[in-house]
């Protein structure tokens, strides 16, 4: 088999990437291990994060470094032994999440946040997946006034710099909009102009959908087996060996299985997070995902269910499941919002690829010919698939990228 371009991997990036460069024109043959959106793409809280220009960053004050050395709080959970492996990345991480580097950081990532719900909704009206997103925005609520009161600064200065809108809530509020939480907050913001996604892995699929309408392939295959050849590439599939122009790696958590490989050594490390769904008691309705922010741990709204979703866990990529930070979250988001039975037999875990200055890596290989990046996205794989292969695309296809893809290239390491 011969295609123009190979991509590797079926998350919502590698799907995104793969209908952008269909509909170009080019003749492209999607390969994953498994089958698409089943790995990183398939647990998320559903969040278009319109507002997420700062990118999640390392904390910097004490207090909350202290918790987190005590390694028992649900936002942040890590293994003992993975430390001597992830140091590196971490003091990478905590070096660019300083408040001036953090700000500049923003400025270059937000013209990929500004596009996330755009992009989404272009691709969701081509597929007709539009039922899947709701333009609900999302709420972040607070039990401490102090904490509250500093979070209401924050988001004035990103609604300031970069024009995004919010409601700045009080304890009425916040009942007002989700009248079954069953404490008493001291306020919230409700970001208004996020999106959020009823089924992260049924929205993959509706794009997975209008990908082979447009005339494009799915294989199984294993990206160890890439190969550079005389013309382009090679990889083995269930299909046969297939011969490509051009391969993009958006492998997420496991690109390195690749990059390795071919010599690139980047600074990428894992974040692994942990879901759970659970019935609501009665008639009882969560009407947009909710951020227990002084708790660590979010409820958003599923078609399956309540998902409750939990912070990061710093690990080695394979190691078995943890899932201590549900464990911990379970009781507590149980007298915040009335949870009813679980629905899964076990909790889902999920591996968010990350960079430690917090931005996806976008662009050309620069050490061999037609091999092309885009991975490492974090916490916002979701929001930013659709940019990603719109702009990937773009620079394949030799057209005037969306945004200039200078930041996101790859030699910044």
């Amino acid at each position: 088999m011969r295609k123009d371009v190979v991509v590797l991997g079926a998350g919502i990036v590698g799907v995104s990437i793969a209908v952008h460069l269909q509909k170009r024109g080019r003749s492209v043959l999607l390969i994953d291990k498994r089958k698409p959106g089943e790995e990183t793409s398939f647990g998320n809280a559903g969040l278009i994060q319109r507002e997420g220009v700062y990118p999640y960053g390392f904390p910097h004050d004490f207090g909350a470094l202290l918790r987190y050395a005590l390694n028992n709080t649900i936002d942040a959970h890590y293994h003992w032994s993975a430390i001597p492996r992830i140091a590196p990345f971490l003091f990478q991480y905590w070096m660019h999440s300083r408040p001036a580097q953090h700000k500049a950081i923003a400025r270059m990532y937000a013209p990929l946040i500004e596009r996330s719900v755009t992009e989404h909704m272009a691709l969701a009206e081509e597929s007709g997946s539009t039922h899947l997103i709701r333009p609900t925005g999302w709420l972040k609520v607070f039990r401490d006034e102090n904490t509250r009161d500093e979070q209401f600064r924050d988001a004035e200065n990103v609604k300031r710099d970069f024009g995004v809108s919010f409601e700045a809530l009080d304890t009425k509020g916040v009942a007002e909009r989700e009248p079954h939480l069953k404490v008493s907050t001291k306020g919230g913001i409700h970001w208004t102009d996020p999106a959020t996604v009823t089924d992260p892995h049924q929205l993959t699929m509706g794009y997975v959908s209008l990908f082979e309408r447009l005339g494009g392939e799915l294989a199984a295959g294993d990206a160890r087996t890439l190969e550079e050849t005389s013309t382009g590439w090679q990889v083995q599939t269930e299909k046969g060996m297939v011969e490509a122009g051009a391969v993009v790696v958006a492998l997420g958590a496991w690109a390195d299985v690749v990059t390795k490989r071919l010599g690139y050594n980047l600074p990428l490390a894992v974040k692994r997070g942990y879901h759970m769904h659970y019935k609501p008691e009665g008639n009882a309705v969560l009407n947009r995902p909710t951020l227990d922010f002084d708790r660590g741990y979010f409820l958003a709204p599923m078609l399956k269910g309540i998902r409750l979703t939990t912070g990061a866990e710093f690990a080695v990529r394979d190691a078995p499941k943890t899932p201590v930070q549900l464990a911990r979250a379970e009781p507590i988001a149980r007298e915040f919002f009335p949870l009813g039975e679980r629905v899964d037999p076990e909790p889902w875990m999920g591996m968010r690829p990350c960079t430690p200055d917090m931005m996806p890596i976008i662009g050309k290989a620069p050490r061999h010919k037609n091999l092309w990046f885009g991975f490492g996205h974090a916490h916002h794989g979701l929001t930013l698939g659709p940019v990603t292969g719109r702009l990937l695309a773009e620079m394949i296809t030799g057209e005037t990228p969306m945004v200039d893809p200078k930041p996101y290239r790859v030699e910044r390491f």
